[in-house]
């Protein structure tokens, strides 16, 4: 039975990892750009805090993809939350696997460092929270799951939220909302094709991009009224 219990857990991690690729990805090139570029110049004086904030990405949407696996094909209806920053914030997959081994499982992908005894919480709307175990980590993200039951998919459907909640280095728990609306559609639905999954890396791709460009103008426009600030100063105090 243990063993058994392995492999499953061994395929539908495979099958979570699935639509984790385009975040990836984006890390990926997000390390490439940072290797290129020298680092910026200290500020005069620091910027407000708000404006150094990762935030989401909008637009982000549920949506399936399927796989084959041996006897197995393993379907994961995810949603994904991307910074703009190319670094995850959070992701829920629920992994449907028919085949050889039938078996449902619901996955919470959050960043490193968290307190692992802990485990992951997620919570429908008000309803009564869910403590799921880590099962794995990698260097870039933990992995919680737990059984995906019936009921749990029905009150996700009838839902218009789900919070993810971690507990960070710093012992503080650290919850994240995800939208439910579409996810019914997606669960119920046809998986995402190729060509799809593409034009929808594609366009998160050129949204991320905006929204960090958007983001480092704040920062610069920051940094220059911190140190027009500092300049005007003296000239203040000499009168």
């Amino acid at each position: 039975m243990k063993n058994r219990s392995l492999h499953v857990t061994a395929h539908t991690l495979a099958a979570g990892l699935l639509g984790l690729a385009a975040m990836g990805a984006f890390a990926g090139e997000a390390a490439a750009q940072s290797a290129q570029k020298p680092a910026p110049a200290k500020p005069a004086a620091a910027a407000p805090a708000a404006a150094q904030q990762p935030e989401p990405v909008p637009g982000t949407q549920w949506f399936k993809v399927c796989s084959k696996q041996g006897d197995n094909e393993i379907c994961n209806t995810q949603y994904t939350l991307i910074a703009d920053t190319r670094q995850l914030i959070t992701a829920v997959n629920l992994i449907d696997v028919k085949g050889k081994v039938n078996q449902k499982v619901v996955q919470a992908v959050v960043p490193t460092g968290r307190v692992i005894p802990a485990g992951v919480q997620l919570q429908i709307d008000t309803g009564k929270p869910q403590t799921m175990n880590y099962s794995v980590c990698f260097p870039d993200r933990c992995i919680a799951e737990a059984q995906l039951t019936d009921a749990m998919v029905a009150a996700m459907k009838k839902g218009n939220a789900i919070t993810v909640t971690s507990i960070n280095f710093q012992r503080q728990p650290n919850p994240i909302k995800i939208t439910l609306a579409g996810m019914g559609k997606a669960y119920d639905g046809a998986a995402v094709q190729q060509s799809d999954l593409a034009k929808r890396q594609q366009e998160l791709n050129d949204a991320l991009k905006k929204q960090a460009d958007a983001r480092r103008k704040k920062f610069e426009d920051a940094q220059a009224q911190a140190k027009a600030g500092a300049a005007d100063a003296p000239a203040a105090a000499a009168q």
